[in-house]
């Protein structure tokens, strides 16, 4: 029990100074404690206030969310409020984010291939769909098998993964059959904007040959930068796109080899989960 509540649940009996002197409390230390009472009062119904509301933004996520994207979502919602309060309640409530994974490399660029020039400039909006994607590959682990390899294209107006790719290798075909299936999703890409990373596959001559004969436009943004595909790694990290069949379904059952398939037209809904999206960092069994 707080030494200053204590006296002041008792002074009408002993006194304040004599109840002041056993603890070890001065009288001015007890008179300030009092005087301010209303106010810690008052913030303790804010924090509860505060707590709830950040229970609520963690249940929305599907328990994915940590303290800088909680953060984030009250400040959106006009609440003036830094990420050291978030983590403080949300330890005090025992909610917490999903961490993620050890990143494995996927991008390994090729010094001699051209670069596409920058046509998004950090901009993943767009005004019209069909007009902007972006594209990356990641890693998904897989029980008792080594990982396998997802590409993904979204648009960027729509947060829509319009195509993507998963195969047991990050050859140039999981790129271009990730392109492929996007293209086969809004019908044509033409007049479109692929933007991607330096990765070896996304220069590639195969990967360019299939952009030209889409009529798609290549855009790399700086290298080293991980901005540059940040709308596919806010939706991944957010939802973990897991497109169906995984991993054993894709097996073809001698070495857990998988073959490489391709599929399209599955939503990024933060609001509810979709089939198909598992928080990230799970297994694929």
């Amino acid at each position: 029990m707080n030494r200053c509540q204590f006296v002041g649940d008792h002074q009408r009996r002993f006194g304040v100074t004599r109840l002041c002197s056993m603890p070890g409390i001065s009288r001015p230390s007890f008179c300030y404690w009092r005087r301010t009472a209303a106010a810690r009062a008052a913030r303790q119904i804010a924090e509860a206030g505060l707590a709830a509301r950040i229970r609520k933004v963690h249940q929305d996520s599907d328990g994915t969310y940590g303290a800088p994207r909680i953060t984030a979502e009250l400040r959106d919602e006009g609440e003036r409020i830094n990420h050291k309060r978030v983590a403080r309640i949300m330890w005090t409530i025992g909610v917490g984010g999903v961490r993620l994974r050890r990143r494995h490399r996927t991008t390994v660029a090729d010094q001699a291939a051209p670069k596409a020039p920058d046509l998004i400039g950090r901009d993943f909006t767009a005004a019209a769909v069909n007009t902007k994607y972006a594209g990356d590959i990641t890693y998904l682990p897989v029980s008792g098998s080594k990982p396998l390899c997802l590409a993904t294209v979204i648009g960027l107006a729509s947060r829509r993964l319009a195509g993507w790719a998963i195969a047991d290798h990050m050859r140039t075909e999981l790129v271009t059959d990730a392109l492929t299936a996007a293209g086969r999703t809004r019908g044509s890409l033409a007049g479109a904007v692929m933007h991607t990373d330096h990765g070896s596959q996304c220069t590639s001559r195969a990967f360019a040959e299939i952009c030209r004969s889409a009529g798609v436009r290549q855009s790399m943004g700086a290298v080293g930068s991980s901005a540059d595909t940040t709308a596919v790694d806010t939706a991944r990290s957010s939802h973990g796109a897991v497109p169906p069949p995984c991993g054993r379904a894709a097996n073809d059952g001698s070495n857990g080899a998988a073959s490489s398939q391709s599929s399209s037209d599955r939503r990024f809904d933060r609001s509810a989960p979709t089939t198909g999206i598992m928080p990230h960092g799970h297994h694929v069994t």
